[in-house]
């Protein structure tokens, strides 16, 4: 029997590695550029086409590289940055391991330009698929200016599960923004189909960086950090507690000016500001890290973005406490108290003003919940006393069989349901109480039903985006001020390729270029205080379902629309909205779950109550 055991070839070797290094356009940015800073550059440019798929060309002012050298980058575990195995423990290079451009030149179509400063030539290099095509000398400018072309060419199935190019983009934007916060040092450029998205100049610090990547208001919303220590060296920039945000965006950790995740580090974070934060939302933070390469590994992942720390308690107790200390010395702690809800605000009163008794103007006629939608469609739907409503509610729960859940959680059962069907007569005086300012609870027949008043709007909300979208014919609410908004590069990307989906639900939104749109009305059946927060919630919500092959693109819109636009927790509602909102999600024709597969209400069996108070 012959033997059956072979080594691969290196251009298979090279792909298999590919699939690790290279998984999409961005990975191809951060291994080129990464490459570029270490080669001493001041200047860095790079230059796309549909979203890196069919180009991407860095060019530096480096040191450059001989003949020879050119042609030995492309070899796997061929590099500069270490000799022997001890180096792996004092690393302070953005690359080490030598593949990077193996893997790159095995799924593309690679040209390289490239002169050491003291030589009058340089060398041109074409790479096909890991096959070598010509190396010839060539007159250039000196550094290096690398050309990528269609990626994964010779990988069909990889190049088709790539993304949209809008989405490409945006992780192609966000390496780039990882790469250029720490080195305020440097000259970044980055084009993308000949438009320019960065331009960033050398500048004297990391603020003025930050600034120069995420606009110039985010300046007001940053405290900043600095502790020292023989363990580790912490520094950067913290949110305030008022401009947190309820989506993740603006979260940063570096370590000796590398880009890394970390979960234990970001709950360091979040419990530094334990009881000062809005709810559910997320501070900003760039933290930087300059700790002993001998106290970390970086080895552990092929794109280096998880890092090892030798001590990691004690670097979680230090970043914890240089924030604590940080708020506090800005007067962040004492000054917030988020807790106003019963508090009495008393004016002062001017001695020559006549005391008269305080009215309230009510308008009866007035329903937040009835707005946007054809006036006799609605009048039939809010009718309490249809009986087509009843007949809906019953159908709800025909068939369903009694379910029993342990440890205090309850779920509906027969006899539960069969407590919901009132009399007609009887739907109209169902007592209504808001507990939390979060929850609707209604006494059934069985218990005590509870309904979650965000995900019932969101269950209301995304059922009429859903018929919006089929009919387009979604409802605007013009704002008398149109509001104009700059967002993050990344985010504006997304933001317009949905646009025109977001116009057909109502929403009246403009483009005005760099970066800025303009909102000139939004759709009447959302609850909107503050357009920023919209539109970043629905950005969030979105990215969130773009890998949910369950939902075509029209339901991941309006689940994000829907989610965006419910009604917060915290609101309070009066008793004529909260009989609405009963009346709307039972009328839907999935109202047991959110759009996003939460339960929106149970019913805790009267029984139970019995068994507490024995």
């Amino acid at each position: 029997m012959p033997d059956i055991i072979h080594l691969l070839p290196d251009s298979v070797a090279n792909q298999i590695a590919a699939g690790e290094v290279i998984q999409r356009p961005a990975s191809v940015v951060k291994e080129l550029v990464e490459n570029s800073v270490d080669s001493g550059s001041t200047e860095i440019k790079v230059l796309l086409k549909e979203a890196g798929k069919s180009l991407v060309q860095v060019i530096d002012n480096g040191c450059g590289m001989s003949e020879t050298d050119a042609r030995m980058a492309f070899e796997r575990h061929a590099t500069s940055k270490i000799r022997k195995a001890e180096d792996l423990f004092s690393i302070r290079t953005m690359g080490f391991r030598g593949e990077a451009l193996a893997s790159i030149a095995a799924v593309s179509q690679v040209e390289i330009k490239t002169r050491r400063k003291e030589e009058e030539i340089g060398t041109l290099l074409r790479i096909n698929g890991s096959r070598v095509e010509s190396q010839e000398p060539v007159s250039c400018s000196s550094g290096c200016n690398i050309t990528v072309k269609n990626l994964f060419y010779n990988i069909p199935a990889r190049r088709r599960f790539l993304k949209t190019n809008s989405t490409e983009l945006r992780h192609l934007i966000i390496e780039f923004q990882r790469i250029a916060i720490t080195l305020p040092q440097f000259l970044f450029s980055l084009y993308h189909n000949n438009s320019e998205i960065y331009n960033l100049p050398e500048v004297n610090s990391r603020l003025q960086r930050i600034s120069g990547i995420f606009g110039k208001g985010i300046l007001q919303n940053l405290i900043p950090v600095k502790t020292e220590t023989s363990i580790v060296r912490v520094s950067g920039y913290i949110g305030k507690p008022e401009f947190a945000r309820k989506t993740y965006g603006e979260q940063f950790f570096f370590v000796n000016n590398r880009y890394m995740r970390h979960p234990y580090f970001h709950k360091a974070v979040t419990e530094a500001y334990e009881e000062i934060l809005p709810p559910e939302t997320i501070p900003s933070y760039f933290i930087f890290f300059d700790i002993d390469p001998n106290n970390i590994d970086i080895n552990i992942h092929p794109t280096k973005t998880e890092i090892k720390f030798e001590d990691e308690r004690s670097v979680w107790q230090i970043l914890h406490a240089s924030i604590r200390e940080s708020l506090g010395k800005f007067n962040v702690v004492p000054s917030l108290d988020f807790n106003t809800d019963r508090a009495i605000d008393i004016p002062a009163l001017d001695k020559n003003r006549k005391v008269s008794a305080p009215t309230i103007g009510i308008d009866p006629g007035f329903n937040p919940f009835e707005t946007g939608y054809d006036e006799k469609a609605q009048s039939e739907m809010i009718k309490s006393s249809d009986k087509t409503n009843i007949q809906n509610w019953q159908k709800l729960y025909e068939g369903l069989e009694q379910q029993k859940r342990s440890s205090g959680e309850f779920e509906n059962t027969t006899s539960s349901v069969q407590g919901m069907l009132y009399h007609e007569k009887d739907l109209t005086t169902l007592a209504l109480f808001h507990f939390k300012n979060k929850y609707i609870l209604a006494p059934v027949k069985s218990g005590l039903m509870v309904i979650d008043q965000k995900r019932a709007h969101e269950r209301i909300l995304y059922e009429r985006f859903i018929q919006f979208e089929e009919h387009n014919t979604g409802y605007t609410q013009q704002n008398l001020f149109p509001q104009s908004l700059e967002l993050n590069p990344a985010d504006y990307t997304l933001l317009k390729e949905i646009m025109k989906d977001l116009n057909h639900l109502g929403f009246d939104i403009g483009d005005l270029g760099n970066n800025s749109i303009i909102i000139n009305g939004f759709p009447t059946n959302s609850k909107i205080d503050d357009p920023m927060e919209i539109i970043e919630v629905l950005l969030e919500t979105y990215k969130a379902t773009q890998t949910d092959l369950k939902k075509n693109h029209s339901e991941k819109i309006a689940l994000s629309l829907s989610t965006a636009s419910a009604i917060p927790y915290g609101k309070q509602l009066n008793r004529e909205e909260m009989s609405n909102l009963v009346n709307n999600l039972f009328a839907c024709s999935s109202p047991n779950y959110s759009p996003s597969g939460k339960p929106v209400f149970t019913i805790i069996d009267l029984d139970v109550f019995e068994n507490m108070l024995k």
